[in-house]
């Protein structure tokens, strides 16, 4: 994704690059190869420090556990940030990081280049039309499957030349290095640097039913799944959520997110018909006057087909999601996805990542004062004890 950020910014014609920073060095010397005015960093500390007001914002496209560190060193700078998605890796880090970006008015904005497609931005604006009714439920999946239920690594390999090893961990404690595991490796599938399928495919797909309901934070979260392994994310996971109404659903509203091989779902009794076949990844919205399926990138279906066939398609004009972060930041309109958005959203979906690590007890969340009130053992999962030398003010 570093690549393709760069490549999608740099497009702008109001953009150009003046720093770029990778702990390999190998990918750096491809990226300056494209890009040779550019000054070449292994460390992002010392890159926002040394470039100072020569640089006007900062493009953020690290593996997950890097997310936080990164960004709000950048904001603490006062630099503008484009970060990644999920926003981050801890439940904590994305209330700082939201209220940060409030206090100092920064541009930011969270990488959910799907949300900008006119399928998620049509269906956001049927359903806050009323066109299935108050909504009751969602049900979103992924058949992909970014868990490891495996053991814990034993043995190590001789860390490749090109590598910064310590910088990649980064806050996380320092390890042996595993070729094939960490760097360009399965870190998604990490506990401790990534958030597995939910946290990865989850934030795209979770992305329209949150915004089109306007939800805030969860009542409480509950998860299906094996027992924790301390190693790795589960390779499949029922995830279960319950929000509070909001003036596009129900009194309550009840959640379900299946991944890997429990997805897709049944969709017995939610108003499909019978023998549909569901794609791989999407969701499914049920309101109280008919149901909505939007696959992900795709175009929103709605059943009854003959009750809804006549229904209104709004007429949008293309967004370009990477193109709007950067004219916000020359003072030319605002993000769709900034920080006080993707904060919230990503606060969410992470307390399901932590419900993974406490499979079917329902953790009753209470936001205001960000804790799990009747499991204080989750607590500890909300916020990481950064390595020495890798502290960030403010997380």
């Amino acid at each position: 994704m570093g690549g393709a950020d760069l490549k999608s910014v740099s497009s702008h014609a109001g953009v150009e690059v003046a720093a770029l920073c990778d702990i390999d060095s190998n990918i750096l010397k491809k990226a300056g190869a494209t890009f040779p005015n550019a000054r070449t960093f292994q460390d992002y500390r010392e890159m926002i420090s040394e470039m100072g007001d020569t640089i006007d914002a900062c493009v953020v496209s690290t593996p997950d556990h890097t997310h936080a560190p990164a960004a709000m060193t950048a904001m603490k700078h006062g630099k503008p940030v484009y970060c990644q998605k999920p926003l981050t890796h801890e439940v904590f880090e994305a209330r700082q990081l939201r209220l940060v970006a409030e206090k100092k008015g920064l541009v930011t904005q969270m990488g959910i280049q799907a949300s900008a497609g006119l399928p998620y931005r049509r269906a956001t604006q049927m359903i806050q039309s009323g066109v299935i009714g108050k909504v009751s439920r969602v049900l979103a999946w992924s058949y992909k499957n970014w868990g490891y239920d495996g053991p814990a690594f034993t043995s190590s390999d001789d860390v490749p030349e090109n590598l910064d090893w310590s910088l990649w961990i980064g806050t996380a404690s320092m390890r042996p290095y595993k070729k094939g595991v960490y760097h360009q490796g399965s870190w998604r599938k990490q506990i401790d640097f990534g958030t597995g399928t939910l946290g990865d495919m989850g934030v795209h797909i979770f992305d329209t039913p949150y915004r089109a309901l306007a939800l805030t934070y969860p009542t409480w979260v509950e998860t299906t799944c094996r027992k924790p392994t301390g190693v790795g994310h589960p390779e499949k996971n029922i995830v279960e959520y319950e929000f509070p109404g909001t003036q596009y659903t129900t009194d309550t509203m009840r959640w379900t997110w299946y991944d890997g091989a429990d997805a897709p779902p049944s969709t017995d009794g939610l108003g499909v018909p019978d023998g549909l076949k569901l794609p791989g990844q999407g969701s499914l919205f049920v309101g109280e006057q008919g149901t909505m399926l939007l696959p992900h990138s795709s175009e929103p279906q709605l059943f009854p087909e003959g009750k809804f066939k006549d229904a209104k398609r709004p007429d949008l004009e293309p967004r370009n999601h990477y193109h709007q972060w950067v004219d916000a930041c020359l003072g030319k309109g605002e993000t769709s996805s900034h920080f006080g958005y993707a904060g919230r959203l990503t606060e969410a979906l992470l307390l399901g990542v932590v419900a993974n690590r406490f499979p079917g007890q329902k953790l009753m969340w209470d936001a205001e004062n960000l804790s799990v009130t009747n499991l204080k053992e989750a607590n500890a999962l909300l916020k990481r004890t950064p390595r020495e030398g890798f502290q960030v003010v403010g997380l």
